[in-house]
């Protein structure tokens, strides 16, 4: 036998499949209680995150936010606060005008449909084929990276696995032998990904309940899929961040980013674009009304995004305490007032380290 271009999946699949399943799922507190509002934040916020550092994050989430009227209602920075360290806020802002509209149309319940679910900010295709299967019980599939990279090994696919058409695809393929429970099934694909079917190296086929049907690993080709193209490499930019610090109550200058684009809305300390140096910082800083007493560097440090890298140069500036930065929209704010208010982006963490703050940015 060849690798081929078929994705057509083995009849046998979903016994073998579930059986693993219901002997080997993890315990995971998503699971222990799949109403719909809880495997919609766990499938949010599984979103470029792992398991195992979601698991905190969203057991804070919904014993602050228990349910969908308490997340609608809940103020920003608030909001932003119980997501600090996820990164991506876009998905906590979008997951807030969802629940918003969840209560306008449906009483705050989520609706029991594929395409109802699919129309709500945030959920694309695949987010809303695990609520409907998960928690409504609804015949859809779920397809994310795990799926993809199961499904290229099982049928030895050498479609590239970053093609926008191989999700629906696969989809298709899932659709066609969905068993009678279907979230467990999606779950189960998931779970062979994320444990056994592993990315970045070789998979764990001797504890796979697949490997009888599995043509990768019958023609030893498992360690080369999926195949995928090299990804464009990150635009760098080059940041200069100020750490702005009152001399004797020893309050910070933080200020918001643009309501548009990277960490859109998100507080930060005053930062520039381009690699400053000591005086053209000061030059900076002086239309901002900015009069540092001393201006020390901080160790360098950098920051990825998902297609972009932040290279940073860092300054602790001190400032007299009447100092004010009327046109800079500064805000003066006490250290530990960070921790109990303020979300920070992680990008920003090693210059408030540097500068002997604690202020618990994660």
């Amino acid at each position: 036998m060849t690798a081929g271009e078929s994705l057509r999946l083995p009849e046998a699949l979903p016994g073998l499949l579930l059986d693993w399943y219901d002997a080997s799922a993890r315990v995971l507190p998503w699971r222990s209680e799949p109403t719909p509002y809880r495997v919609w934040v766990s499938e949010i916020m599984l979103q470029q995150t792992r398991v195992e550092a979601a698991k905190p994050y969203f057991l804070r989430f919904v014993e602050a936010l228990p349910d969908i009227p308490a997340l609608a209602a809940c103020p920003e920075e608030a909001l932003l606060k119980l997501w600090e360290g996820l990164g991506y806020y876009s998905r906590v802002r979008n997951l807030q005008k969802a629940a918003r509209l969840v209560v306008e149309r449906y009483g705050g319940e989520l609706p029991a449909s594929f395409e109802a679910l699919r129309s709500l900010p945030g959920i694309g295709d695949y987010t809303a084929g695990a609520i409907a299967s998960i928690a409504f019980g609804l015949a859809r599939p779920a397809v994310d990276g795990n799926v993809l990279r199961v499904v290229s090994r099982l049928t030895a696919s050498r479609r590239d696995i970053a093609d926008p058409a191989l999700k629906p695809a696969v989809g298709a393929e899932i659709q066609a032998i969905l068993p009678s429970r279907p979230g467990d099934f999606n779950q189960a694909l998931m779970e062979l990904g994320a444990c056994v079917c592993l990315p970045n190296g070789e998979p764990l086929c001797g504890g796979c309940p697949l490997g009888g049907i599995c043509r990768a690993r019958e023609l030893g080709i498992q360690g080369s899929l999926p195949v995928k193209a090299p990804q464009k490499p990150r635009r760098q930019e080059e940041r200069t961040i100020v750490i702005i610090r009152r001399e004797d109550t020893g309050e910070l200058a933080l200020r918001r980013r643009p309501a548009t684009g990277l960490l859109a809305g998100m507080w930060e300390p005053v930062s520039f674009a381009g690699r400053l140096d000591q005086w053209q910082t000061l030059d900076a800083l002086f239309p901002l009304g900015v009069m540092a007493r001393s201006l020390a560097t901080l160790p360098p440090a950098r920051h990825i995004f998902t297609h972009i890298e932040w290279r940073m140069t860092g300054w602790l500036a001190l400032v007299p305490d009447g100092a004010v930065c009327p046109e800079a929209g500064v805000v003066w704010v006490h250290p530990e007032e960070l921790v109990r208010r303020f979300s920070l982006p992680s990008a920003f963490r090693p210059f408030f380290e540097a500068a002997g703050v604690g202020v618990g940015v994660a």
